[in-house]
């Protein structure tokens, strides 16, 4: 793959992106698989980081070729039987130090969130850096995204410690052992972190994207 700068004279940074979730409130099955407004969640959310990033990947156990027809690198959890997207972000950042030497950020967002921002790279590189944070996260409405967040390839043995040795699984545990910026979006005319967890979420997702402009 050839590399190339992102928007903004932002660094080179690969996209991860996460589809763990188990679906229990939509029956089973892969979320990012459920369509809105003629198009799937997925397929709304690789258009949305395609041009941000400098590459994306997807992060998904079982069986991967239910996603073949998106084109992109399919990488399972390095640590066996971890429920949770921390075990996601390792893995992402364990394939990009073995495939992408020249990348040193790692964004990771939910893979069922259709509305993601067009700036979410450049605005969490930005904090980032203005803050000499080590980690950035996203976050609107009062609440945070931590899901969603620009990942240090050069911590990556520090989360596998936390995974393995220490049980950690909250994301908001881990990051709050490093300098961390958080980065607030508007959410008129929608919240671009909005996910469809449950049916009813796909329906008001349906309505949202008449709002939404791609």
């Amino acid at each position: 793959m050839t590399s190339k700068a992102t928007p903004g004279g932002v660094p080179r940074i690969f996209g991860v992106l996460l589809a763990g979730g188990l679906a229990r409130r939509m029956g089973g099955g892969d979320k990012p698989m459920r369509t809105i407004a003629g198009r799937t969640i997925l397929d709304r959310v690789i258009a949305r980081l395609a041009p941000q990033c400098d590459g994306l990947i997807l992060n998904a156990n079982g069986d991967p070729a239910r996603f073949a027809s998106f084109g992109l690198p399919v990488i399972a959890d390095g640590v066996a039987d971890f429920p949770g997207p921390l075990a996601g972000i390792l893995a992402a950042l364990d394939w990009a130090a073995a495939n992408r030497p020249d990348v040193k950020l790692v964004l990771s967002a939910a893979a069922d969130c259709p509305f993601l921002p067009r700036d979410l790279v450049s605005r969490l590189y930005g904090a980032l850096k203005a803050e000499n944070a080590e980690l950035a996260v996203a976050a609107s409405d009062g609440q945070s995204h931590p899901v969603i967040g620009l990942w240090s390839v050069g911590l990556r043995e520090q989360l596998r410690h936390a995974l393995v040795v220490e049980d950690i699984r909250k994301i908001d545990r881990w990051t709050a052992r490093y300098r961390l910026a958080t980065v607030t979006w508007p959410t008129t005319p929608l919240d671009p972190f909005f996910n469809a967890n449950t049916m009813d979420d796909i329906a008001e997702a349906d309505r949202l994207a008449a709002l939404d402009s791609d």
